[in-house]
């Protein structure tokens, strides 16, 4: 189990699965060959499979402690999910809560969840079924969504039009993932940002989803930067203009990771991704038109 010491908080990461996610070419379209040779020396083997081209990621959660509280940030894909369009999340067997009390984190011990945004992979752990109903898996908490997000699984909302198979997967999501933790009145739907304690404060990071966000810690003159999915591969940190290719709005998504890299840069803020493989956080400063890593942690 990784721990990373900030300040007065302590910081776990917890694995849900961690291996070869797609082709990098695909992972990354924007980003060329000579890209990830280039940075083959920092990318592999941890972030890159360079004998056959694979981007390799993680489905995680990161857990922060900090004054006595416990905040699970992002709940990975979930156990038995049906998600009939996407392989990789399909109907997967999951002892994610196995790997949390290995931790020593008991569901009830929950006292936060923050889901950065909305997409499956972020939240399939945020229930589970109990008597064939889905019920929230953290029976203490509150769940932080952003509402932007939310909006967008409105049949008529703004982020509603799309392929029939994209409609269908939403469907699905919602139904086992989102809704019922909405009912059960468990859930905030924050808009403008939301300061959870002295220490974490929710931010909009939008592009990457509408209501995409990230969450900040600050104790003891430690920063992190959780980041969600602006950032896929460590190479967008050499080519922050380049979108992974999940992203929703890529201006937006774009225009966002760059501000935000900028700021983590300026005020050295560990930027926590929630796909990195290998080691899962990085420190980094301004190099040339992007970014390099100055340290890794965790």
């Amino acid at each position: 189990m990784e721990r990373i010491v900030l300040g007065e908080a302590e910081v776990l990461r917890v694995r849900e699965w961690e291996g070869a996610f797609m082709p990098a070419a695909n992972i990354v379209p924007d980003a060329t060959p000579d890209d990830w040779r280039r940075n083959a020396d920092w990318l592999a083997p941890d972030h890159w499979n360079r004998a056959d081209d694979t981007h390799l990621g993680a489905l995680q959660s990161w857990v922060i402690r900090h004054g006595g509280r416990t905040v699970l940030v992002d709940t990975g894909v979930g156990d038995r999910r049906q998600r009939p369009h996407n392989p990789l999340f399909h109907d997967r067997g999951s002892d994610f809560l196995d790997r949390l009390r290995a931790a020593g984190i008991e569901p009830e011990d929950v006292d936060v969840v923050v889901n950065t945004h909305l997409h499956a992979d972020h939240v399939g752990w945020n229930t589970v079924e109990r008597d064939g109903a889905w019920v929230p898996a953290f029976p203490n908490a509150v769940y932080y969504l952003p509402a932007a997000d939310h909006a967008s699984f409105d049949a008529d909302g703004p982020g509603s039009p799309g392929p029939a198979t994209r409609q269908e997967e939403r469907r699905l999501l919602y139904a086992d993932s989102i809704e019922p933790v909405v009912r059960s009145g468990r859930a905030v739907l924050w808009t403008d940002g939301v300061r959870l304690d002295e220490a974490l404060t929710l931010e909009p990071a939008p592009g990457h989803s509408p209501g995409s966000s990230v969450l900040r810690l600050d104790s003891g003159g430690d920063r992190a930067v959780f980041v969600g999915d602006l950032l896929h591969s460590p190479l967008q940190l050499s080519r922050p203009e380049c979108n992974s290719c999940f992203c929703e709005n890529p201006a937006e998504a774009a225009a966002t990771r760059r501000r935000v890299l900028e700021r983590a840069a300026d005020r050295r803020e560990l930027v926590i991704p929630a796909h990195f493989a290998g080691t899962g956080a990085a420190e980094v400063r301004r190099e040339g038109s992007g970014f390099a890593v100055t340290r890794w942690a965790g």
